[in-house]
């Protein structure tokens, strides 16, 4: 039986840690539902990065039938950035950037439109109906 070498483990020890860090639940987070009906689905971006390395040591009294001694490292970063909410209510689902790409602000502007204009309808019926009750 073959032997892996203790780079091999080092680097399956950094993937595993990797794993248990990071999850679906991590891109995706948990729905959070508001007394109102909506729910809020958190979206967020990833990156990670690991890098392994290492070295056998040779020494001037290694006897042949001894492995060679070995020096080795790991190091692994994870950023976690939110990007987005789905914003689900009643049969709506919208998309809300929380910060827009850089140069995107018309694209933004257009997002914000349908939301805007419901938000303006909604207020204006709510007045007619404030003067219609007043007479």
């Amino acid at each position: 039986m073959e032997k892996n070498h203790p780079i091999s483990e080092l680097m399956a020890t950094t993937m595993q840690k990797i794993r248990e860090m990071v999850d679906v639940n991590t891109i995706i987070g948990s729905p959070i539902r508001t007394d109102d009906g909506v729910t809020l689905i958190p979206v967020s971006k990833l990156s990670f990065g690991f890098a392994s390395g290492g070295s056998d040591f040779t020494t001037k009294d290694q006897k042949p039938d001894r492995e060679n001694p070995f020096g080795g490292g790991s190091g692994a970063g994870v950023k976690i950035s939110p990007v987005a909410f789905l914003i689900v209510k009643g049969d709506s689902v919208r998309l809300l950037q929380v910060d827009p790409p850089v140069g995107n602000t018309v694209d933004r502007v257009v997002e914000l439109v349908p939301e805007m204009f419901d938000k303006v309808t909604g207020f204006m019926e709510k007045n007619k109906k404030e003067d219609s009750d007043a007479f």
